[in-house]
C-alpha cells in the first residue's frame, strides 16, 4: 500500500496546498543536494523526541554553514499535521541552503528553504533480509557521515543493489571494511548478553533512537560482516521503530524476536509517558 501524498505542506513561512507549492529552480537543495532533513514521528498531535531532532538539525546546519530560519519549527510541525487531518504520522522536515548562483561556492548570504510534509505511518513491515553492499562504501572520514545530508546517492545505489538481489535493505561498510549502518537504520547485534552497535567513528549516523539505547546501556563496538553472522541476533532501529533481521547475504541469523518486541513496547510506553526512565523492576530492557 502506497502512503497518501500530503494535501498541504509547510513551505518557508506558511501552509500551502501541496499541488501549488513551488521551489525556486535555482535552489541548491534541488540542484546539488545541499541541505539537511529530519524524519520525525508524531503521536497525539505532537512530534516525538523533537528536542533531539532539532539539536541534530542545528548541528548539521552549523557544519554546512546554513543559517536556521527564524521559525517556530514545533508550531509549524504541529500545524502541518493538523492541516493534513493527522494526529499521528511521519513528519519530514527538509532544510536547504536556498537559491544560489551557478557553481559550488554557496552565496555569501543564503536564504534557506524549509519544507515540512506530513504523511500517515507506513504499514508494518516484516523481518528484514539484508545484504552487504558491494557497489559503494560509507566514507567515515567525511563530516557528512555525521549529519542527515540530503545527497543520499550511496544509499540509493546500495538499496538498488539490495532490491536486485532480493533483499530488503543493504549494510554499508566503511572504507576500512567495518560495518557502518544500513541505508536507513542503525544496526544492532546481540552478542554474549550485550547489545552492540557500530561507533560514529566507523561511519554510523548519530541516530535519535540509537542515542537513547546507548543511554540505556547499549555499547559502541566496531563490527565486521563476520561478527553479524556469528551474533545471537541482529535488528535495526531508526526514529520510526525497530525491525528484526532474519538473514544477511542469504545466511540465516538467530531470531531475537522477544527482545525486539520488548524494546518496541518499552519505547512506546516512554512515548506515551507511561514508563519511568528505567523499567519498573529497576533493570534494563536489554538482555543480561
Amino acid at each position: 500500500m502506497t502512503a497518501r501524498r500530503p494535501a498541504v505542506i509547510w513551505l518557508n513561512d506558511r501552509l500551502v496546498p501541496a499541488a501549488k507549492a513551488r521551489i525556486d529552480p535555482a535552489d541548491r537543495g534541488f540542484l546539488l543536494g545541499d541541505g539537511l532533513f529530519e524524519t520525525i514521528p508524531a503521536r497525539d498531535g505532537r512530534p516525538l523526541r523533537l528536542a533531539a531532532h532539532l539539536a541534530r538539525l542545528g548541528r548539521g546546519a552549523r557544519i554546512l554553514g546554513i543559517p536556521l530560519p527564524a521559525l517556530d519549527i514545533a508550531a509549524a510541525l504541529a500545524a502541518t499535521l493538523a492541516a493534513n487531518d493527522l494526529s499521528e504520522g511521519v513528519l519530514r522536515l527538509t532544510l536547504t541552503r536556498g537559491p544560489g548562483p551557478r557553481g559550488l561556492l554557496p552565496p555569501p548570504a543564503p536564504k534557506p528553504t524549509i519544507m515540512i510534509t506530513a504523511t500517515a505511518f507506513p504499514p508494518p513491515t516484516g523481518p528484514a533480509r539484508l545484504i552487504v553492499a558491494t557497489r559503494t562504501r560509507r566514507n567515515e572520514a567525511s563530516p557528512l557521515s555525521t549529519i542527515k545530508y540530503l545527497a543520499y546517492g550511496d544509499a540509493i545505489l546500495a538499496r538498488q543493489e539490495a532490491a536486485e538481489r532480493g533483499a530488503d535493505d543493504a549494510i554499508l561498510l566503511n572504507l576500512g571494511g567495518r560495518v557502518a549502518e544500513t541505508t536507513v537504520a542503525t544496526l544492532f547485534i546481540v552478542q554474549g548478553g550485550r547489545l552492540l552497535t557500530p561507533p560514529q567513528t566507523d561511519g554510523a549516523l548519530p541516530g535519535i533512537l540509537r542515542a537513547e539505547m546507548l543511554a540505556w546501556g547499549a555499547r559502541e563496538h566496531s563490527l565486521t560482516p563476520a561478527d553479524l553472522l556469528t551474533a545471537d541476533g541482529v535488528f535495526l532501529a531508526n526514529s520510526l521503530g525497530f525491525r528484526l533481521v532474519i538473514s544477511i547475504d542469504g545466511q540465516a541469523v538467530p531470531d531475537c524476536t522477544p527482545l525486539v518486541h520488548d524494546l518496541q513496547g518499552y519505547v512506546r510506553q516512554r512515548e506515551n509517558g507511561t514508563s519511568p526512565e528505567e523499567p519498573s523492576d529497576g533493570g534494563s530492557p536489554f538482555p543480561k
